[in-house]
């Protein structure tokens, strides 16, 4: 640093820190009449020193003795020192927290939206103090003890990047969870720097906690021409100006996680297993064909320009502003973690974790999915319902955390109120009943009650059985979740987002007759109603779960300091699912087809058949559009499109023989006939 610069910068820390302390601890009217006279010479010095800082991109802070009790008192300072590779949150959270003036990080309505009060109640902030995470760090340990510090060193890259980083840099091989509770930037998270010092310079997209941060002290922002003299003066780093920064490949590092598979004694298999690919979902979307980033849906714009940093006048107002809201899927966790904030060392108030749950119930109720439901037909003791699932986001539905699921629920009940048919309901342990005790296959067609549709992913180990072990996956069984829009499998990276089972023959499910890509999935159900007669309401909805119970099964097993932790505060949580939509039909069901009314128009003579070729009789001449067969059970045989209206037209019935309801679709509405093939 020459010496103007260095003289410039004493007297912008020598002007700066009284105003700073003095904001704090005098009158207000004290306050306010050196506020003007102290901006009038900062100002100046800030303005010059920017210009200067340009070349100056090595700027060290220098503080007396008295300067840094200033900061110390103010709470500006974090335990660290500065000049190492990252900064804690709570070094930004002087210029970028709650401006006191009400001048910066507020929008036109002069609403409060600062960057620190956004992040600290999110997932981001409290990625290190999770405690289902370090349950589930526990339980792999336990499983597979001797991989205990490759377990730990692989995971806090992630949920606790600049500590784990930090400890890398230095030369450590390891960073487990005992030296992250013990190390404040570990337990800040993915925080300001975890984020805004990524460098991607090299190009490419990393994966796996492989974050190529730039460690030349640089804090890379999306708006250009950055002031940067009070962030070298105070911190040390430079902001900078990168495009980057709005980019998805900021979160592929931990967003795309590939681990290694071991066998059930805990040797390397060789093989790779996809955990999480919620990247690869995004790439392979119409999200990405359209640009439309991770960040536009879970930093929401606000398009009213703002000041970005507090007490300090000079600063332009920057647009678009992205809240740090982080808003994604997981209510549940933000919930326990507000319930026990004190015992896992958070400090964040309420009312912001009010306001981040608020955020994520926003994003999982009205951005994710709608549910429309159709009723298609009604024959003498089926009713057959039909739900369109359509997703919302640019990555699958579900996505991330392999444990996370959606339930389909259907709901049939009469006129008293009884239930007549349900699909999809939940015990009081908030487990979906009558499920299959290895997994919930997928389904087209849903006829019965102890069916249910659940979007999930699920984990084999090498044998082929059911895993929670993360490092036992080595195969995946199940993975129907929802894709994205514009999701298809020529994709070049869809093996690593390939969808698993019975979904992969679901006619509807991602695809039409004429392409895949819908990001769509219709379940039909044929629902029995015997001799019912009357009205029948029918209710479908869908609903989210973070951690299901019997995800949790394998864990719970253990016994560990950080399992019990979490087992305590998981069954004192609210487990209730998140109702993400839901829709209600009403529907008339006749016992018997009212043949006299319909037999001057429509009618079939052999009903007890033996060629196989039905007759219809068609003596009104009524357009028929099409004819579908179903089986006794509901089940959908075949369908033909006629366009006819002929006095007698010939349907072929399956050659199987047994029981048939043919439901006409003509002009003058639906037709339902049984017949009997002898």
């Amino acid at each position: 640093m020459n010496e103007l610069s260095y003289t410039l910068t004493r007297l912008f820390a020598f002007l700066l820190v009284p105003y700073r302390y003095f904001r704090i601890s005098l009158f207000p009217a004290i306050m306010q009449f050196s506020r003007r006279l102290l901006y009038l010479f900062a100002i100046g010095a800030v303005l010059l020193l920017s210009f200067l800082s340009i070349q100056q991109n090595d700027a060290q802070p220098f503080h007396t003795t008295l300067e840094r009790s200033y900061f110390e008192e103010s709470g500006i300072l974090s335990p660290i020192d500065s000049g190492q590779y990252f900064l804690g949150s709570i070094r930004c959270k002087g210029c970028h927290g709650y401006d006191t003036l009400q001048m910066a990080n507020v929008d036109a309505n002069g609403v409060d939206i600062n960057l620190y009060d956004d992040w600290q109640t999110t997932m981001m902030a409290n990625s290190a103090r999770d405690p289902l995470w370090r349950a589930k760090v526990s339980h792999e340990i336990l499983v597979n003890p001797g991989h205990a510090a490759a377990l730990q060193t692989k995971c806090t890259s992630c949920h606790a990047p600049m500590g784990h980083f930090t400890a890398v840099y230095h030369g450590e091989t390891n960073y487990t969870i005992e030296d992250l509770v013990n190390d404040t930037l570990g337990l800040d998270g993915v925080s300001c720097g975890g984020c805004h010092e990524i460098g991607l310079a090299a190009g490419g997209t990393p994966f796996s906690g492989n974050i190529p941060y730039d460690t030349s002290k640089k804090q890379f922002g999306p708006f250009l021409n950055p002031l940067a003299g009070p962030m070298q003066l105070y911190e040390g780093f430079t902001p900078t100006f990168s495009t980057h920064i709005s980019k998805s490949e900021v979160c592929a590092s931990c967003h795309t996680l590939i681990t290694q598979s071991v066998d059930l004694d805990g040797n390397y298999t060789g093989n790779t297993f996809i955990e999480q690919a919620t990247f690869h979902e995004w790439l392979n979307s119409g999200y990405a064909t359209d640009n439309i980033t991770c960040q536009k849906c879970h930093m929401p714009e606000v398009t009213d320009s703002v000041v970005i940093a507090n007490n300090i006048l000079a600063l332009a107002p920057r647009s678009p502003f992205n809240q740090h809201q982080f808003s994604g899927g997981n209510a549940f966790m933000i919930k326990l973690i507000k319930e026990n904030k004190t015992a896992l060392g958070i400090t964040a108030p309420d009312i912001n974790f009010d306001s981040t749950l608020a955020a994520t119930y926003r994003l999982l109720q009205q951005k994710t999915l709608t549910l429309t439901a159709f009723l298609d037909s009604v024959s003498t003791d089926t009713l057959f319902i039909r739900l369109r699932i359509a997703n919302k986001a640019g990555h699958k539905f579900p996505s991330g955390y392999p444990s996370r699921r959606a339930v389909v629920q259907l709901v049939v009940t009469d006129q008293m109120l009884d239930t007549v048919f349900q699909s999809g309901t939940f015990d009081s342990n908030f487990e979906v009943k009558n499920i299959d005790p290895a997994f919930e296959p997928h389904y087209n067609m849903i006829n019965h009650a102890s069916q249910s549709q659940l979007y999930e992913m699920v984990m084999g180990d090498v044998t082929g059985s059911v895993t929670t072990v993360l490092e036992r996956a080595d195969q995946m069984l199940k993975d129907n979740r929802i894709p994205p829009e514009g999701f298809v499998s020529t994709h070049p990276v869809y093996d690593t987002v390939q969808i698993v089972g019975n979904a992969l023959v679901d006619p509807d499910f991602n695809k039409n007759a004429f392409s895949e890509g819908t990001g769509v999935d219709f379940v039909h159900y044929h629902i029995p109603v015997s001799s019912y007669s009357g009205i029948l309401s029918v209710s479908a909805a869908v609903y989210y779960q973070t951690v299901p119970p019997g995800y949790l099964e394998e864990m719970f097993a253990y016994s560990s300091a950080a399992i019990d932790t979490f087992r305590n505060m998981y069954f004192e949580a609210d487990r209730t699912p998140v109702l993400m939509a839901s829709t209600q039909l009403l529907t008339p069901v006749i016992n018997a087809m009212p043949q006299i009314a319909v037999s001057h128009q429509l009618n079939i003579h052999n009903t007890l058949n033996q060629s196989g070729v039905v007759l219809v009789d068609n003596k009104s001449k009524l357009l028929i559009y099409s004819v579908a067969i179903y089986s006794s059970d509901g089940a959908l045989m075949s369908g033909i499109t006629i366009n006819k209206n002929s006095n007698s037209i010939p349907v072929q019935l399956p050659e199987q023989k047994g029981m048939y309801l043919l439901e006409f679709t003509t002009t003058e509405g639906r037709f339902v006939f049984k017949v009997l093939r002898m």
